[in-house]
């Protein structure tokens, strides 16, 4: 197409633009839980103080020294909106630290960490605390609206009687609870839905949805088995004694089979779909949290950073047509803006929604079509299958909405660090058909 971009005439652009380096110094999460399991008891803000308040300790940073704290979440208490907020209200930091909250759905956390990014790219900080948390086993229940308008009625009445009369009006369908959908408003179509139409328009099979779904569960079962996916956990202590750990994501199947996910049946699209239980990622509870500093003010400190932040970019397209496809338009973007191609990258970490989604993400990465829709001149191209979420994914290791985005950073560099690599390449997908890619860079 005129005017598309070649990759062999790729200028790079060191730290998205800015002379000021920024650092990923370390990243900790609570254990990933299924929700209504052994998390359902903590909120999101009492899980995002967990991470956040181990991430200052392994670190052994001065909490004087952070200067803000960015954090997202998908679905805030109506109680305590800013999460943010109240998070960084916590005992260890100071009562002036900056704190604000974020929401772009599935990759809110990642919206946190780029905020804070930009800050220190800006020279506006030097030290920040970016991250996410979600209680899915904490949803706020809504009353209907015929049930809400009685109870402001009877609150306003004067008298008695008045009271009672708007009490009155309220009907037995008025008494049926509403729960937040996992729905697309503009197309009232659910994830799932358009995870199992992604699959049809990309002719991707069930085997080959089931397949990855097990690579995800293998690569996690043995990420914790070595001690490589736990080293980045913060046990949390369970109520009422505090006496019992939860070490472990919850969720992870080291013993699934592909017989096993064959046999379920598809949720969604009952007749025609391949989309299930098992190749689809579980609500989730949990927290994840990373310590973000400028390059100098790292090395004044004495840190030696696992990785930099080299690039990053956000993409979005029309939630009816292929709702997750969003990341095949934002990774060329990054890479670009790194300088990089794909064959530059020692590890690709995307987020695993659905098997779904990652297999029409890999074929959209192959895409001239895709391509030239993002306005380049070739694809990506072809993702080793051996530098893919080498430690599992979002299906195993679960999705807590508004911290996988820093579950996904934090196991990234480590992983990059572990094996000496330079170069790492992350996505997350999101509702409102909107994505994410970031590069990240050991020097």
């Amino acid at each position: 197409m005129a005017g598309a971009r070649d990759w062999g005439q790729i200028p790079a652009m060191p730290s998205f633009g800015s002379s000021r380096r920024v650092a990923i110094i370390g990243g900790v999460r609570t254990p990933f839980a299924r929700a209504g399991t052994v998390l359902k008891d903590f909120s999101a803000i009492e899980l995002g103080k967990m991470a956040v308040r181990e991430l200052i300790q392994r670190t052994g940073v001065e909490p004087s020294s952070v200067e803000l704290l960015a954090f997202g979440t998908v679905i805030p208490s109506v109680l305590a909106p800013n999460i943010a907020r109240e998070v960084a209200l916590m005992s260890l930091l100071p009562k002036n630290v900056q704190a604000w909250s974020v929401g772009r759905a599935c990759a809110s956390a990642n919206q946190a960490i780029t905020d804070a990014a930009d800050q220190i790219a800006l020279g506006h900080a030097d030290v920040a605390i970016a991250g996410g948390a979600e209680s899915l086993s904490n949803v706020p229940i809504l009353h209907s609206r015929g049930f809400s308008d009685a109870l402001v009625a009877a609150a306003k009445a004067k008298t008695l009687a008045a009271r009672l009369g708007a009490l009155s009006k309220i009907r037995l369908r008025d008494l049926i609870p509403i729960t937040p959908a996992i729905a697309e408003p503009t197309t009232g179509e659910s994830m799932g839905q358009s995870a199992d139409k992604m699959a049809k328009i990309n002719a991707i099979p069930r085997a080959e949805q089931d397949a990855l779904s097990l690579a995800s569960h293998r690569n996690a079962a043995a990420g914790t088995a070595t001690g490589r996916l736990t080293a980045e956990i913060a046990p949390v202590y369970l109520p009422p004694k505090y006496e019992t750990a939860v070490t472990s994501d919850n969720g992870i199947r080291a013993d699934s089979s592909l017989e096993q996910l064959a046999a379920l049946k598809p949720v969604f699209d009952r007749k025609y779909g391949t989309v299930t239980a098992g190749n689809a990622s579980p609500l989730t509870d949990g927290a994840a949290a990373v310590l973000l500093m400028s390059e100098a003010r790292a090395k004044a400190l004495g840190y030696t950073p696992i990785a930099y932040i080299k690039s990053y970019a956000y993409a979005a397209l029309d939630p009816g047509e292929q709702l997750l496809q969003a990341p095949v338009l934002a990774a060329p973007v990054a890479l670009m803006r790194a300088g990089l191609t794909l064959k530059d990258m020692d590890l690709v970490d995307m987020h695993e929604a659905f098997a779904a989604q990652v297999l029409s993400n890999l074929r959209g990465f192959e895409s001239q079509k895709w391509a030239s829709r993002a306005g380049f001149a070739s694809p990506v191209g072809t993702v080793d299958r051996s530098k893919l979420n080498v430690l599992g994914g979002s299906i195993a290791i679960g999705h807590p909405f508004g911290a996988t985005g820093a579950r996904i950073t934090t196991t990234l560099v480590n992983e990059l660090a572990r094996r000496g690599g330079q170069f790492g390449l992350m996505t997350v997908c999101a509702a409102g058909g909107l994505g994410f890619a970031m590069v990240v860079e050991r020097v």
